[in-house]
């Protein structure tokens, strides 16, 4: 059995900071599984800190955070009264490392923490947080974090985390855990590894947690018949993923092909096998275009639990998307010209990429042309074995003199973007270069962008979490 009720509505982990606090919040408050993004969390905090933390929230969950002196140290690091000012760079926080500095260590812990925080506020409903195996050194960090909290769901996908449940069990028990960090040329013998000790950083007085519900984000039964077998712990559950659903998208099952529009090509092979996710016995949960009510009651009479719903929650009130964006998208939508391309390269991690198309973003090619190559976030960057044997780290979307140097190929670098930047730019917390020249947006989002308009009431401009729940549940509730 699981510990935690069964939600009918995920909504999905999407870009960082657009699954924000406020937007968990308002979904959990409905009795649905509120979610939020767990990636570069801790670059949110310092920036959230930095451009004066309006309204205060940053600064009442760390004051909530039970390890004394971490909070203290992060806001007087980061934190400016009356915010930067606007022609000023963000201040730059540890890059991720194999072996982070107590700095970082802080920043990852305390940053989830607040994330959870802010979002279980004011209710007693469920609350998940999303993480990517691909960004495997601050995984462990931000996961304790997010425990510390109260999280009483952890989502993983964009890999094979068969790992995780057994790391869950461990930081339960506040006992030490580790994690394998894939080395690109390494040798099969070797061993990498990222490390984390809850009893280390809690100074011996770790708070008592409980262990979240694990949900592995899937493209195939395959894949999580694997997972149930051969993973460290319990998986709770999982989220099966369709190529329509935003974000990284699996790739293709097989060789890859194209479209002419030069999109990845899904087939039969890549459509999920139902009968045997039932066979499996635990909760599963469809994502992909199922954000309309018959949707639903078809996904609950096929044995699922319910559905992931990401891009209809992405473009409400409460996402962390600028509030900018939302209104062009939905006025795209509207006009009947919101389109996403899903782009085969344009990820560092080499996962497929769906991007909304929209004018003055990275998503217009000559746009991101026009841009000086940097790698100053490095979530995205992998790990690789230098010729003197240590461990280096290269990004395809480095400048690329920098990256051949580091022993990478050239046509690993055709087309990459920087993802990490263009995220933060999505949610006001881009930063200024030292050309002087503010990052660009590139909204990663679902094909179901197109229809977004729909949510929208007689005479309204805006649409809110509860109008999506509502909307979703209307032949539920009917029944």
């Amino acid at each position: 059995m699981n510990s935690y009720p069964l939600p009918i509505i995920i909504q999905g982990g999407m870009g960082a900071g657009v699954s924000s606090w406020s937007l968990a919040n308002a979904v959990s408050k409905a009795g649905q599984l509120g979610v939020v993004s767990g990636t570069a969390l801790d670059v949110i905090l310092a920036r959230r800190l930095q451009v004066g933390d309006p309204g205060g929230h940053m600064r009442r969950a760390l004051a909530s955070f039970p390890i004394p002196g971490v909070a203290q140290r992060i806001i007087d690091r980061y934190f400016i009264e009356g915010g930067k000012a606007a022609d000023k760079p963000f201040k730059s926080k540890p890059m991720p490392a194999q072996r982070p500095s107590r700095q970082l260590e802080e920043l990852l812990v305390a940053a989830n923490f607040v994330e959870v925080f802010l979002a279980k506020e004011g209710h007693d409903g469920i609350v998940g947080v999303n993480f990517l195996e691909k960004i495997q050194i601050p995984n462990l960090p931000s996961i304790f974090g997010a425990m510390l909290a109260g999280a009483t769901h952890i989502l993983m996908g964009a890999g094979i985390p068969k790992s995780i449940p057994g790391i869950l069990d461990r930081l339960a028990k506040g006992e030490p855990v580790e994690l394998r960090v894939d080395v690109v040329g390494a040798d099969r013998s070797e061993e990498h590894i990222s490390e984390f000790d809850p009893n280390t950083f809690c100074d011996g007085e770790i708070p008592e947690i409980g262990r979240p519900d694990f949900l592995a984000i899937v493209s195939s039964a395959t894949l999580a018949n694997m997972l149930t077998r051969k993973s460290s712990g319990k998986v709770n559950g999982f989220i099966i993923e369709g190529p329509t659903a935003g974000g990284h998208n699996a790739p293709p099952r097989g060789k890859m092909q194209l479209s002419v529009e030069g999109e990845p090509i899904y087939g039969d092979r890549d459509i999920c096998d139902l009968q045997a996710m039932r066979d499996i016995g635990l909760p599963f949960w469809l994502a992909g275009s199922y954000a309309e009510p018959e949707r639903v009651t078809e996904a609950l009479e096929q044995g699922a639990a319910g559905v992931q719903v990401g891009t209809a929650f992405a473009y409400c009130k409460e996402s962390g998307l600028a509030p900018e964006l939302i209104e062009a998208a939905l006025e795209l939508s509207k006009e009947g010209k919101a389109q996403v391309f899903t782009d085969p390269v344009a990820s560092p991690t080499g996962f497929p990429f769906k991007v909304l198309e929209m004018d003055d973003t990275h998503s217009v090619q000559s746009v991101y042309e026009g841009r000086d190559r940097i790698c100053d976030l490095g979530y995205l960057r992998h790990a690789y074995k230098k010729p003197n044997g240590k461990v280096g780290w290269r990004c395809p979307s480095e400048p690329i003199e920098d990256y051949l140097k580091k022993g990478g190929k050239i046509e690993d670098t055709v087309g990459r973007k920087c993802v990490c930047n263009s995220l933060m730019a999505n949610i006001h917390l881009g930063q200024i270069q030292k050309d002087g020249r503010l990052e660009k947006p590139m909204i990663t989002s679902g094909d179901d962008v197109a229809g977004i308009a729909r949510f929208l009431k007689p005479g309204e401009n805006s649409y809110t979490a509860t109008d999506v729940i509502e909307y979703l549940l209307q032949d539920q509730s009917d029944s």
